[in-house]
């Protein structure tokens, strides 16, 4: 059924064929059947429901989470020639969405689940011709996902009062038992889920302990042009953050629920319009952006989870385009998460213990970060992908159950109340005051580390906490945890990654876009679409992605037609920008020759 779709696939999005699962969500869509669309960042989850929307009568009402998203869809929707509306409070043409919906003049109509859940809502829709519910960000709807929002658990109703409408949830992030909940909280049958998989093989993954993050930031920043999102664990932190890197000439804004919501709607915009803006940002940002060309996504701490981390890193490369997502972490990150588990409802703590304990996992790993990823998501993934920093760059392991074993012991004679500072001072040898007075020179413990293994005790006490032997006191100090007394006992070997040799890098050199920066074609090509999109008010991502400006660089079109036959340029855009852009590969083209 979905190849009755290929014309229209082509003369809307400029596309010849579908990509992964597109196909077998359109053909249960187009069969009006309900489907939960398990897709990774970038796979095109809004086709599944924008080619419906022109294809069928009637309008998609879209459920979206954020309203930042809404009106970034519904940009994209728009250039394309889709007719779209949202309704929300950021609206100020309300009457007029509700008048074209009743009247049939849209094919999308986006709202957010606290609108779409009242009867008013419902009373709405029941004035016009629905031809389909699209549920965005479906994994908000189970208390298992990491973005749960109450709201979307109010949606049964709505949906099973339209039951003879088709319903298709979508998101890109579902463990195994949040995505049991989606298809019950949303009454979609088992057999209509649909998992196109997890990997996402053009994002490079790479975990460091951090050592100076200020000057880890650079160097990231450094290597690789276009714009990144880093991700900051505190308000304050984004802020200082985002100061620094505007210090070193890279343009740099800060996005937190503090700041004034002119200042964040500001903020984002010049993000999104914007090719090599670096945004600082707390995890209140992101969901909303539907940016493609994003080159990095950076953590300056810890996920809560490898949910969040896999959805959070996504928003990276969603063109195609390499990309790298980086994730900074210490000890001390999970020292906190377990804190806070102290604050969670009894019910969840085992959950969230799993959580933290699979984050430490990621972080600690000697082997292949993407194959930890895609098992955690039920994937059988290669041992190996190619593409992370220790497949690329395998770190060197050391056995220290020896030093673990002397480490713990040392936890434990000095009464299991002090931090690391401390301890190490007394495995060493140190003299000193707080030493004697305590009487911890006295201890077997003491002195029983050589100058050789002192190095290693940090780096051992952090993979101690990981593994959970280890856990801090309410007053900060390092008491034993369950998996102590195996590793005390000989029954478990620790070992460690050696820190990597620092690698002297070449400014801008290696970065992760395939970009041909610097040929003059393409950077006109750049400079007219920068220009379009400041004078249409639309990012320039909306007029063309980087890869449909790579494809006018190496093909150099010379008519529409030809134009048109390159990917990614449908009716629509080709119509209101294919001669701006022709123009300029001539006059490039011909001073070119000139010049030979």
């Amino acid at each position: 059924m979905h190849t009755a779709l290929l014309p229209l696939l082509k003369s809307t999005f400029g596309f010849s064929d579908f990509r992964g699962v597109q196909d077998q969500v359109l053909d249960r869509v187009m069969g009006k059947q309900n489907t939960l669309a398990v897709m990774p960042t970038g796979a095109g989850k809004s086709l599944c429901y924008q080619l419906p929307a022109i294809a069928n009568e009637g309008t998609v009402v879209v459920i979206s989470p954020l309203i930042a998203l809404m009106h970034d869809q519904l940009r994209s929707a728009e250039a394309v020639g889709i007719r779209a509306a949202t309704l929300t409070s950021a609206d100020d043409n309300r009457a007029e969405t509700i008048a074209r919906l009743k009247a049939g003049e849209l094919d999308l109509f986006y709202a957010a689940p606290e609108r779409a859940s009242q009867s008013h809502f419902r009373e709405l829709l029941e004035q016009t011709n629905i031809s389909m519910f699209a549920i965005d960000e479906a994994h908000c709807v189970s208390e298992w996902g990491h973005d749960f929002r109450p709201d979307y658990r109010l949606l049964r109703p709505l949906l099973d009062h339209f039951a003879d409408v088709p319903r298709l949830a979508l998101t890109a992030t579902a463990d195994h038992h949040t995505r049991e909940d989606i298809l019950v909280q949303l009454g979609i049958e088992h057999n209509g889920l649909i998992i196109a998989g997890f990997d996402r093989p053009n994002i490079r993954y790479n975990i460091s302990p951090r050592k100076g993050l200020t000057g880890q930031i650079k160097d990231l920043i450094d290597r690789i042009p276009g714009s990144g999102i880093i991700y900051a664990p505190t308000r304050n932190a984004t802020e200082k953050l985002a100061d620094q890197i505007a210090k070193t000439g890279r343009s740099a804004r800060a996005y937190h629920a503090g700041l004034h919501s002119e200042i964040r709607q500001k903020n984002q915009a010049d993000f999104v319009a914007s090719e090599d803006m670096v945004m600082v940002a707390t995890i209140a940002f992101g969901m909303g952006i539907d940016k493609p060309d994003v080159r990095f996504v950076a953590h300056a701490g810890l996920p809560k989870s490898i949910e969040a981390y896999y959805q959070e890193t996504g928003r990276a490369g969603r063109d195609g385009d390499p990309a790298e997502a980086h994730l900074f972490w210490g000890a001390e990150d999970f020292a906190r998460a377990r804190q806070r588990l102290s604050e969670v409802d009894e019910k969840r703590m085992d959950s969230e213990r799993t959580r933290l304990a699979a984050m430490g996992g990621l972080v600690e790993a000697a082997g292949c970060r993407r194959a930890i990823l895609l098992r955690h998501f039920g994937e059988e993934p290669p041992k190996q992908c190619g593409n992370c920093d220790n497949c690329l760059h395998a770190p060197a392991t050391r056995n220290v159950t020896e030093l673990a074993r002397k480490f713990l012991s040392a936890v434990y004679r000095t009464g299991q109340s002090f931090g690391v500072t401390h301890l190490e001072a007394v495995l060493t040898g140190r003299q000193d005051e707080k030493i004697r007075a305590r009487g911890h020179d006295k201890l077997s413990v003491f002195d029983i580390v050589s100058d050789e293994d002192a190095a290693l005790i940090k780096p051992v006490s952090r993979s101690l906490l990981l593994r959970d032997a280890l856990r801090n006191n309410e007053y900060g100090g390092l008491m034993f945890g369950p998996e102590a007394r195996a590793i005390l006992k000989g029954d478990e070997e620790v070992a460690i990654v050696e820190p990597p040799k620092r690698e002297r890098r070449s400014r801008r050199g290696g970065g992760a876009s395939p970009n041909p920066v610097g040929d003059p074609l393409f950077d006109a090509l750049r400079a007219k679409r920068m220009e379009l999109s400041k004078e249409l008010g639309v990012p320039p991502y909306v007029i063309f992605h980087d890869s449909v400006l790579r494809d006018m660089t190496g093909f150099k079109p010379r008519s529409l037609s030809a134009l048109g036959e390159l990917p990614g340029i449908g009716a629509a855009k080709l119509e209101k920008h294919g001669e701006s852009f022709l123009q300029v590969i001539r006059e490039v083209t011909e001073r070119q020759q000139e010049s030979v």
